[in-house]
């Protein structure tokens, strides 16, 4: 793995180890997942969507890069998944020691 200043490098594990619980966690409380452009706003949504697309869609992402502009972090990397696959670029924005958004776009 690509060094993956926290929150994220926690975040990602908790992904790939399909911890439900862990993921949901380290989002702020509104906290948002922008997927493609499909906005999902508090724990629910978030959740909703993960069921089908990302947790619950067993992904797992394999970092290949990282670039830190300040408390936005942004990692590319291989995302296999029951739901989609492919090189995916996932941008957050950390707030403290939680995600205030994450967002996913073409790698």
């Amino acid at each position: 793995m690509t060094d993956i200043p926290e929150p994220v490098a926690s975040f990602i594990k908790a992904v790939n180890r399909h911890d439900e619980e862990a993921f949901l966690d380290a989002f702020s409380v509104d906290g948002f997942v922008d997927d493609w452009g499909r906005v999902f706003t508090g724990r629910e949504a978030i959740k909703g969507w993960s069921d089908n697309e990302f947790i619950g869609a067993t992904g797992v992402l394999t970092p290949q890069e990282t670039t830190v502009d300040g408390e936005r972090i942004t990692v590319v990397g291989d995302w296999a998944s029951t739901h989609a696959n492919g090189l995916s670029s996932f941008t957050f924005a950390v707030a403290g020691d939680r995600l205030a958004s994450m967002t996913i776009r073409e790698g």
